[in-house]
């Protein structure tokens, strides 16, 4: 009757979960320092534009995948401060946080969805992909994600994801100046750079 009554409750508490959650495989944790940067253009000239010294003590979380995907499921999530952003020129900085609805919405948010593998961190560097949700000004899309991982002498791990997304992906038009005659365009290049530790 004991068995009877464990084996229920497991198949009550896995449909309620989904099915088994996938085991472990490691974390990271995110250091401080990480940064992203937006790369665009003009109609007269290029810009760049960062968020400095990340400064959340994030985890991405790493499962070993346990199905016929080869993807590896991750489950973390970078939260950045959209005021943070510092273009190097105060008008145009104003400009991108006032596009990017920064009072409206004062959070870009990452969440980490999975790697095509596990990088291999015993070579010097290592390149794969991988989706992410990005969030920004209140939409939410999804991308596939460039990433380069290495590892340093001192372990601690790095990874530099890169993306093309455009202002019209997340509902928004790009700044204009002068009646019209400066245009932002569209399409930006998104780079992000994390250090993290092995826990």
């Amino acid at each position: 009757m004991l068995t009877f009554l464990m084996l229920t409750a497991f198949s009550v508490l896995t449909s309620l979960t989904g099915g088994m959650p996938a085991p472990l495989l490691t974390r990271w944790l995110v250091l401080k320092g990480g940064s992203l940067q937006v790369i665009g253009s003009t109609n007269i000239n290029k810009f760049t534009c960062s968020i400095n010294g990340y400064s959340n003590a994030d985890t991405i979380t790493v499962y070993k995948n346990t199905g016929d995907n080869e993807s590896v499921p991750l489950k973390g999530i970078l939260n950045l401060d959209v005021s943070l952003f510092d273009c190097r020129n105060p008008v145009m900085t104003g400009d991108l946080r006032k596009t990017l609805k920064s009072k409206e919405y004062p959070r870009l948010k990452i969440k980490f969805l999975n790697l095509n593998k596990f990088p291999d961190l015993g070579s010097q560097t290592d390149y794969i992909t991988g989706n992410v949700d990005i969030e920004l000004a209140g939409v939410i899309k999804r991308f596939e994600v460039n990433y380069k991982f290495y590892r340093d002498r001192e372990k601690t791990i790095h990874l530099i994801g890169e993306r093309d997304v455009n202002f019209s992906d997340f509902n928004l038009t790009p700044p204009r100046k002068l009646g019209g005659m400066i245009k932002t365009d569209n399409k930006l290049k998104v780079q992000f750079e994390l250090g993290m530790k092995s826990l």
